[in-house]
């Protein structure tokens, strides 16, 4: 995927720290619920500042400018998370509007800074933390400044600090929704990316294993049948067709193994198969009679390349003789057939992936008078530094 979850909700990265958080249902408060739900946390604010609008004698232009900065802040709050699938301009700029109007009526109207909790509520959910912090802590400096201004701060420095300590309290409760949002996320990615890893294990070993085998009962059959037609030796004929069932049996059981996930592959027993499927191809086989110098942790690997280089010798080389070389991290196969260039397939990326698991490679070239060479070679490993021989010393000197 593109971006990783812990990156795009935030999950350590500094970086993440100016990522927006998600639009939509899943950013914050509900659309349609809540504007219903922000009329109780309203109310205890427009009713006492309501009484007082009413209580002014007349009418003039300051009453209605407050009037309107008044309800304008309350369905502000009411509808902010409408603002969710906007830009982050139109996010910033939205909270930044509530903020002002906060810090409007704590200037205007001499209310108590709890009316400004309302503005860094709704900057909590809009923008990334790190406008938060940014916004909000400026908002909160501007109001002290303001209470200063008016000489108010001795009275109401202690609303203050409760607003921060709210507005801090609403901020990492945001980070810890976005961040059980963002595993969630992970865990969904996780199991899709579990699901696609199993199909291409399927399909690899599918591919690996029916290859091989339909080749080879193929070749078998073809050879019972030439038999009938050249010799009609019958005794030999049946004994091909008597392979190409056990084979077929052989082949129904890996299937079974490979959808279960329980098959191993054995590199002998795939020296076994290859020496037999060659033979009834009538191409000259050279192949190790014995694994032992392989490392046995590498054997199952070399087995699945040894099985794809011996299908594709079958399939398309035209080859007359097949040499298979065999070293403790290397294996080796060649052979004479016609092919000039490598045409890379499902069967050598399925190669590559499988060797890249313990850590090898595997090289396809086109030999100078035709034919293949693969290697598959894993990196020797480090041998461990030997432990420094220290000759004991007698404890005291000689007399």
């Amino acid at each position: 995927m593109a971006e990783s979850a812990s990156h795009k909700f935030g999950l350590g990265n500094r970086e993440t720290w100016w990522v927006d958080p998600p639009g939509g249902r899943d950013g914050g408060p509900d659309k349609v619920r809540w504007p219903i739900l922000s009329v109780l946390f309203t109310l205890p604010y427009l009713i006492p500042v309501t009484r007082s609008l009413l209580a002014e004698d007349r009418v003039t232009p300051g009453v209605v400018a407050l009037w309107v900065l008044v309800y304008g802040y309350a369905v502000a709050y009411a509808f902010f998370p409408l603002a969710f699938d906007r830009g982050r301009p139109v996010r910033v700029g939205y909270g930044v509007g509530m903020l002002l109007m906060g810090l409007g009526l704590v200037a205007a109207m001499s209310a108590n800074p709890f009316v400004l909790l309302y503005g860094t509520a709704a900057m909590v959910f809009l923008v990334s933390p790190a406008w938060v912090v940014i916004l909000d802590g400026a908002a909160l400096a501007l109001a002290a400044g303001i209470m200063l201004l008016a000489g108010r701060f001795g009275e109401n420095y202690g609303d203050l600090i409760t607003v921060a300590s709210v507005t801090l309290a609403m901020f990492f409760m945001s980070s810890l929704i976005r961040a059980v949002r963002g595993l969630e996320q992970a865990n969904k990615e996780i199991a899709t990316l579990a699901v696609a890893n199993e199909r291409e294990r399927l399909a690899r070993d599918l591919h690996d294993l029916l290859g091989h085998s339909l080749t080879t009962i193929t070749v078998k059959a073809g050879l019972a049948r030439r038999v009938l037609e050249s010799a009609g030796d019958i005794p030999r004929a049946v004994e091909e067709i008597r392979e190409v069932e056990s084979l077929t049996r052989s082949a129904l059981s890996d299937v079974r193994a490979t959808v279960s996930a329980n098959r191993e592959v054995s590199l002998s027993a795939e020296l076994v198969g290859a020496r037999a499927a060659l033979r009834a191809a009538e191409i000259d086989a050279d192949l190790p009679h014995a694994v032992d110098n392989v490392r046995p942790e590498f054997q199952p690997t070399f087995g699945y390349v040894l099985r794809e280089a011996v299908t594709n010798v079958l399939r398309h080389s035209e080859a007359k003789k097949v040499k298979v070389k065999l070293g403790d991290t290397w294996l080796e196969i060649e052979d004479d057939g016609t092919a000039t260039e490598v045409v890379p397939g499902n069967g050598l990326r399925g190669l590559n992936e499988r060797l890249a698991m313990v850590g090898g490679t595997l090289r396809a070239s086109a030999r100078p008078g035709g034919g293949l060479l693969v290697r598959a070679e894993v990196p020797q490993p480090e041998p461990r530094a030997a432990a420094k021989a220290v000759r004991a010393e007698p404890a005291g000197g000689l007399a």
